[in-house]
């Protein structure tokens, strides 16, 4: 072997090993510490780096956890109560325990209620069609069936129904997280409590629109007619913008509303079936006032 080849393998070794004391040197001056709780915190956390709680994804949410002195207004939609629960155990702080909440859809306007008097040609996106023109229907508040909530669902728990143009919530699925909230540029998507066996009542329409011209839009359309907010024993039915809303946490899930409103835009789900009762009617017959003429 030649001398230069031997000079050169000298001189790459050589610059290696420099380079490997510098490295070294350089981590050891530069060492940024890490609390290890955010580690512990982190691996608690559900994983699914969503955005839910605030924070770009679950390691960023573990710092702020950690590095706040009140963590009572932070809480994971995701892992939910038991999951704060062992941050809680972990950080040794006192976390706050929110009533379950679910998405639900402020808007029953399918095809079939809601007909399309235009047709738009071009790219199949919410955020888009909602910047350059009102939609393919007179309803200019209504969904406009693109699916931007659906690609932004991390958990399979929204697709669209082809036949009526609307995405369709998979309550099971739905971890709150509230990404179709954020992506829906009508905000027709509402984050409502999760009562027990996921008992709903809400406005399903969210038409501002006076009454004969939301009536013509579409057939379910809230025409602020007030009938609901004149039954409600609660006080738990406002209107605005001739538009009635229903607040989850006054309402008490009676029903009176549902039964009242002309246009069936208020949707309530997991009911059972009302008991139609019986109308009995007491008929008196007094035989002895009824004189039968046999006489030929």
């Amino acid at each position: 072997m030649s001398d230069s080849v031997l000079n050169s393998v000298f001189l790459l070794v050589s610059l290696g090993i420099i380079a490997a004391i510098v490295l070294y040197v350089v981590s050891k001056k530069f060492y940024v510490y890490e609390n290890p709780l955010i580690a512990e915190v982190e691996n608690i956390l559900p994983a699914a780096n969503c955005g839910g709680c605030g924070s770009p994804g679950c390691k960023a949410f573990a710092e702020k956890l950690v590095n706040s002195e009140d963590i009572s207004n932070l809480f994971c939609p995701v892992g939910g109560n038991d999951i704060m629960k062992l941050v809680s155990i972990a950080l040794g702080k006192e976390v706050a325990e929110k009533e379950p909440t679910l998405a639900v859809l402020r808007c029953q306007g399918g095809c079939d209620v809601r007909p399309k008097t235009t047709e738009y040609q071009g790219p199949r996106s919410c955020a888009i069609s909602s910047m350059i023109y009102s939609g393919e229907t007179d309803c200019q508040y209504g969904c406009l069936g693109d699916g931007d909530c659906v690609a932004v669902c991390k958990f399979d728990a929204m697709y669209m129904d082809e036949t009526t143009g609307l995405p369709v919530i998979i309550t099971d699925k739905c971890t709150s997280c509230g990404a179709c909230v954020e992506a829906c540029p009508r905000d027709i998507i509402e984050m409502r409590p999760k009562h027990k066996r996921d008992l709903k009542i809400f406005i399903g329409c969210l038409n501002e629109d006076k009454a004969g011209i939301a009536k013509k839009a579409c057939d379910v359309a809230c025409i602020g007619c007030s009938k609901c907010e004149d039954i409600c024993p609660k006080d738990a039915i406002t209107m605005a913008n001739n538009l009635a809303y229903i607040d989850p946490i006054i309402c008490t899930l009676c029903r009176k509303c549902v039964d009242v409103c002309p246009t069936h835009s208020i949707i309530e789900t997991n009911f059972p079936p009302k008991k139609i009762k019986k109308v009995t009617a007491d008929v008196n017959v007094n035989v002895e006032s009824v004189n039968l003429k046999t006489d030929a």
